[in-house]
């Protein structure tokens, strides 16, 4: 059978069209996608065309790794699991594209064991699971920060989630006033912080620069968490080599991170309220994307497969 995708052709090159999914086997499962997020980290990086190279990377690409719907077939292996919602992290399904995301589309196939159930009471806000998954990352792999250095979605996550895990609320920079304020928290300008001993921060601005700016911050010993993802990083030795700074990147998500922000999610000392700030139908995909990546008023856009 056939689904609509969205495609990158090429760098800043982009298309919705149909391509033919693969066979099902046995431990499959066909899920129909009501919402899909668009990235803008990983997925910008494809856009522009300087994602580094890794295995499964080229075009045409089906992105995505951050779609919600319901399972509309099975496999006779799975067959128990027609009907659940579940979160997509992406799918490799397709004839004719690659899929080293692949979640962007009407209709996916994956392996059951990879469709993850969430509720369906949390709507189109479920497409955040994975984000909230790398923010939990984040901060269960070192500690928690006292200082979340970038107030988009992504920071607004690790300082939830921090709050959430029992933590002190931190302190949250953000250069962009119109970014400031959250319904669970409010960033501050970074010129009106003076204090220069933090124990832990965590960077989820993805700046070139930011080395410099939180090794200056750091208390002796320090450690900077980097969960943004990176082109590439630089800085200047001095200030923290007198700090002996340390420095963690925060890889992936894995699924004890997803089944811990579940747990928190049905807990209820996670909201996932008011993040998505522009939603647009799947059909307007071309113009999503653009808009995802270079409106600082879009915080996180989301697309609506069920209108075309």
């Amino acid at each position: 059978m056939d689904t609509l995708a969205v495609i990158l052709e090429a760098p800043e090159r982009l298309a919705l069209r149909s391509l033919t999914l693969s066979p099902m086997a046995a431990g499959d499962v066909r899920v129909e996608i009501d919402w899909s997020g668009i990235s803008s980290g990983t997925e910008k990086l494809l856009w522009a065309g300087r994602m580094p190279s890794f295995p499964g990377m080229g075009y045409p690409l089906v992105p995505g790794y951050e779609s919600i719907g319901r399972i509309v077939d099975a496999g006779a292996e799975a067959r128990g699991r027609i009907g659940e919602w579940v979160f997509v992290p992406g799918a490799n399904c397709y004839d004719g594209a690659r899929g080293l995301f692949g979640g962007t589309a009407r209709t996916v196939i994956l392996p059951h064991a990879r469709a993850i159930p969430i509720s369906e009471s949390l709507g189109r806000d479920g497409i955040l699971l994975a984000l909230a998954a790398t923010a939990r990352h984040a901060i269960a792999g070192g500690g928690i920060p006292e200082l979340v250095i970038g107030h988009g979605i992504l920071g607004r996550l690790v300082a939830r989630i921090t709050v959430a895990m029992g933590g002190a609320a931190p302190t949250v920079w953000e250069t962009n006033p119109d970014r400031r304020e959250d319904l669970h928290n409010t960033a501050i300008d970074p010129a009106a912080d003076e204090r220069r001993d933090y124990a832990l921060i965590c960077d989820a601005s993805g700046a070139p620069d930011v080395l410099d700016i939180a090794f200056a911050r750091l208390r002796k010993g320090g450690e900077v968490v980097l969960a943004g993802f990176y082109d590439r990083l630089s800085f200047a030795f001095p200030p923290a080599f007198m700090r002996e700074a340390r420095m963690r990147i925060a890889a992936e998500f894995t699924p004890a991170d997803v089944a811990a922000v579940i747990a928190l999610l049905e807990a209820g000392t996670l909201d996932l309220g008011g993040l998505i700030s522009h939603a647009r139908p799947a059909g307007e995909a071309v113009e999503a994307y653009p808009q995802a990546f270079n409106d600082p008023a879009c915080l996180k856009m989301v697309l609506d497969w069920r209108v075309i």
